[in-house]
C-alpha cells in the first residue's frame, strides 16, 4: 500500500463567516499526481493553502507525514522587483548562501595563527568545515547555478530573458520563475494552482514533462482537460462542499463521473417509489387506527416509520448552475476575410509580420496558434482596425458585424456597473439588464457593483454576455477559456459547434481547440502556416516539435 503523506479527516473551513467546505475528507499518497478540479468559487485554492498550512482548519484533524516538504505556486505569483529573472531563481535556496558565508568565515579563521598553530583549534575548524561541505554538496551547491539554468530553460526560460527584471515580466514568465524555483527546492509535495494560465503551447508541453517526471506527489488546479489527461493519475472533485477522488485522468473521470451518477438517479428514483409505497402504508395504518382505534393498526404504522427513519437516504443528482450562452449568428458574408500581404511595424522600427496571407470562408472555425509574442493579439486587433496595418490590405465581408472578445479584457470599464455594461450594449430596461445577467451567473448584488470588482472568471463571463448581445457573424476569440472553469468551457463549446457565423480564435487550450476549431493557422516568425483539422491533427503533422 502506498504511504499516506496528508490525510484531511472531517475538514471545515470557513473565511470571513461563509462556509468554504465541510466535514472533506481526503487521503492523498506519494507519488500520485492529483488535478483538482470544480467549478470556480469552490474553494480549491484555499483547499491547497490548508494543506500548505497557510489556512487554519475550524474542525477536524489534518495529518502531515513527518519530514514533508511542501511547496505552492500561486494562482496569481508575485516576484520582488529590481532582481533579474537569473537572480530571482537563484534565491530558490537561501541556505546555500548562508553555508558558502559560513564556509568563507571557517577558511578566514583557519588562515589565521592562532588556529592553524593551534592544533585542537584546527582540528574542530576542519570538523565544522567538512560538515559544511557536506551540507554543500547535498544541497547540489557544486552544480546549482547549472541546475537552476537548466530548469530555467526547460521551461521556456532561455538565456536571452535572464537579464530581465521580474517586474518586466508578463504573469505567465512571472509564474514560470516561480515554477523554476519550486522545481529546484524539490519539495516532496508540489501543489500547482493553475500553472498553465498564459503559457504557450511550447511551455504546456514542458510543464506536462515535468510534472510526469516530478520525483514527489504533485496535486494541480487547472481548467486545461488535455494538460489533465496527460499528467493525472487521480482526478479530484470539489463540488458542493464535499470531495470525490477517482483514478485515472480527466476522460477517465469524466467518464465514471456519469456512470456513477446515472446509478445514483436510478438507484434515487427506485429508493423515491419505495418511500412512497412506505408513507402510503403508515398513513392507511394511522386512518385505521384513527377509525378503531386499533392498537395493532397504531403499532405497524409506528414499525414502518422506523424502518422510513433508519433508510440511508440517496442524494437526487444535481447539476452545477451553467450559464446560458446564445450566439446566434447570421450568415452574411461568404468570403469573410481576406488578409494580402498584410504587415505590421512599431514606431520603433521593429517588424512584428509582414506578408501575411489569409483567406477565411464563412462558417469556419479557424485556431490562431504560435508562441507568446509572435503577434497573435495584435494580427486579432488588426482585423478589427484595418486601417492600421503598416503594410498590405485586410478585406472584409460588406455585410460582416465583428464580435471581439479580449484576452486582457480591456473592452471592459472597470469603473462601470454591470447593469451600465450590457444597457450599453443593447437598449434593455433596467429588469430585462438584470435578468439577462442572471442567466450568465452573476447575483443580484453584483449587477449594481463595479466591473473592477469582479473575478477573472466573472469579467470573462461579461465579455460573452455582451458578445451575444451585439449579434456578431464573426467572432474574434483571444483566449476565451481563460479563467472559465471546465463547466463554462464547455457551454462556450457546444455553442461555438451551434454558431451560425464564423470564428477565428486564439487559444493555448488544446482541448477546446480540439472540440471546436476544424483548421488551425499557426503564427510564427512572422510566417501563417496552414494545418487542417484541430490541435492533434496539428500536433500530429508538426511532428510535436513545437
Amino acid at each position: 500500500m502506498a504511504e499516506i503523506i496528508v490525510n484531511l479527516d472531517h475538514v471545515s473551513v470557513s473565511l470571513a463567516a461563509r462556509p468554504i467546505f465541510g466535514d472533506l475528507a481526503w487521503e492523498i499518497q506519494r507519488d500520485q499526481r492529483i488535478g483538482l478540479v470544480g467549478p470556480n468559487g469552490t474553494g480549491k485554492s484555499t483547499l491547497m493553502k490548508l494543506i500548505a498550512q497557510e489556512v487554519k482548519e475550524d474542525s477536524g484533524t489534518i495529518f502531515r507525514l513527518s519530514g514533508l516538504t511542501i511547496g505552492r505556486l500561486e494562482q496569481e505569483p508575485e516576484l520582488p522587483p529590481g532582481r533579474t529573472v537569473l537572480q530571482e531563481s537563484l534565491s530558490a535556496l537561501p541556505e546555500l548562501g548562508d553555508i558558502e558565508r559560513e564556509l568563507e568565515s571557517v577558511a578566514d579563521r583557519m588562515s589565521k595563527p592562532e588556529v592553524y598553530g593551534n592544533e585542537k583549534a584546527l582540528e574542530k575548524a576542519i570538523r565544522v568545515q567538512e560538515r559544511l561541505l557536506h551540507q554543500f554538496e547535498q544541497l547540489g551547491g557544486a552544480r546549482y547555478e547549472s541546475t537552476v539554468k537548466e530548469t530555467l530553460t526547460s521551461l521556456g526560460m532561455t538565456s536571452e530573458i535572464w537579464a530581465t527584471k521580474t517586474e518586466h515580466l508578463s504573469g505567465g514568465q512571472k509564474k514560470l520563475v516561480m515554477l523554476a524555483k519550486l522545481l529546484v527546492q524539490q519539495p516532496s509535495l508540489l501543489l500547482l494552482d493553475e500553472p498553465d494560465n498564459h503559457l504557450d503551447l511550447h511551455s504546456k508541453r514542458a510543464l506536462e514533462k515535468i510534472i510526469r517526471d516530478y520525483p514527489g506527489c504533485v496535486i494541480i488546479i487547472s481548467h486545461d482537460r488535455y494538460l489533465l489527461d496527460e499528467v493525472a493519475t487521480h482526478i479530484a472533485e470539489l463540488a458542493y462542499g464535499r470531495l470525490t477522488q477517482y483514478t485515472g485522468n480527466y476522460t477517465a473521470y469524466a467518464t465514471e463521473r456519469a456512470i456513477r451518477r446515472l446509478r445514483q438517479q436510478q438507484l434515487y428514483a427506485a429508493q423515491q417509489k419505495e418511500i412512497a409505497r412506505i408513507e402510503a402504508a403508515i398513513a392507511r395504518f394511522e386512518l385505521w387506527a384513527s377509525l378503531v382505534v386499533n392498537e395493532r393498526h397504531i403499532r405497524q404504522a409506528r414499525s414502518r416509520q422506523k424502518m422510513l427513519d433508519k433508510m440511508d437516504k440517496i442524494e437526487k443528482v444535481t447539476d452545477a448552475k451553467r450559464m446560458t450562452l446564445d450566439l446566434n449568428g447570421w450568415r452574411g458574408s461568404n468570403k469573410v476575410l481576406d488578409l494580402v500581404n498584410v504587415g505590421l511595424r512599431f514606431e520603433n522600427g521593429k517588424t512584428l509580420f509582414s506578408s501575411l496571407n489569409l483567406t477565411i470562408w464563412h462558417g469556419e472555425r479557424v485556431g490562431l496558434v504560435g508562441p507568446n509574442g509572435a503577434g497573435k493579439s495584435a494580427l486579432l486587433k488588426l482585423l478589427l482596425d484595418p486601417d492600421s496595418a503598416t503594410s498590405g490590405e485586410i478585406k472584409r465581408g460588406p455585410s460582416i458585424q465583428i464580435g471581439y472578445y479580449s484576452q486582457e479584457q480591456e473592452t471592459l470599464d472597470p469603473a462601470q456597473d454591470l447593469i451600465s455594461c450590457i444597457r450599453q450594449a443593447a437598449p434593455l430596461t433596467q429588469e430585462a439588464a438584470v435578468a439577462f445577467l442572471l442567466k450568465f451567473l452573476f447575483t443580484y448584488d453584483q449587477v449594481q457593483q463595479p466591473i473592477g470588482k469582479l473575478s477573472g472568471g466573472e469579467r470573462s463571463r461579461l465579455q460573452l454576455a455582451r458578445l451575444v448581445l451585439q449579434r456578431p457573424n464573426l467572432l474574434l476569440l483571444d483566449e476565451p477559456t481563460n479563467n472559465l472553469d471546465i463547466p463554462a468551457i464547455e457551454v462556450l463549446e457546444e455553442t461555438l459547434n451551434e454558431f451560425v457565423g464564423t470564428a477565428l480564435i486564439i487559444s493555448h487550450d488544446r482541448y477546446f481547440l480540439d472540440k471546436t476549431v476544424d483548421r488551425i493557422i499557426e503564427l510564427r516568425n512572422g510566417r501563417l502556416t496552414e494545418f487542417l483539422g484541430g490541435y492533434t491533427d496539428y500536433l500530429t503533422e508538426r511532428g510535436y516539435d513545437e
